[in-house]
């Protein structure tokens, strides 16, 4: 069976799998929010709210709150270490949400190239 006889999925299906993803980018942000959290707080030594704060900021972009003035060497590397994947997971978590659009749009256009 050729994938191109297949026929798009319906609406519910769609929003099913959409809201799968959701959930699934939403677990990724999540757990690594906690792993900055406890990270930020044992090797930098900061409160759980400013260990929440600095890793909530860079794991959306916007950078440290800390400088890492005085930090230890290894503050500084699990900072830099924990930053570089900070990007990496926030770029995952953004493709495993927009996934299904792009699936379902390529679906669409692979059906309108098979009609013709």
């Amino acid at each position: 069976m050729k994938s191109n006889t297949h026929k798009l999925a319906s609406r519910e299906v769609f929003i099913s799998r959409f809201i799968n993803n959701l959930f699934i980018g939403f677990l990724l942000i999540l757990i690594s929010l906690a792993i900055g959290v406890i990270g930020y707080h044992e090797f930098r030594n900061m409160t759980w709210m400013d260990s929440f704060l600095n890793a909530s900021m860079i794991l959306g972009g916007m950078g440290p709150i800390d400088m890492f003035e005085g930090a230890t060497e290894s503050a500084k590397l699990f900072g830099g270490i924990y930053a570089i994947f900070s990007g990496v997971i926030f770029i995952s978590a953004t493709v495993v949400v927009i996934s299904p659009f792009i699936h379902r749009l390529m679906h669409r256009f692979h059906l309108e190239d098979v009609k013709d």
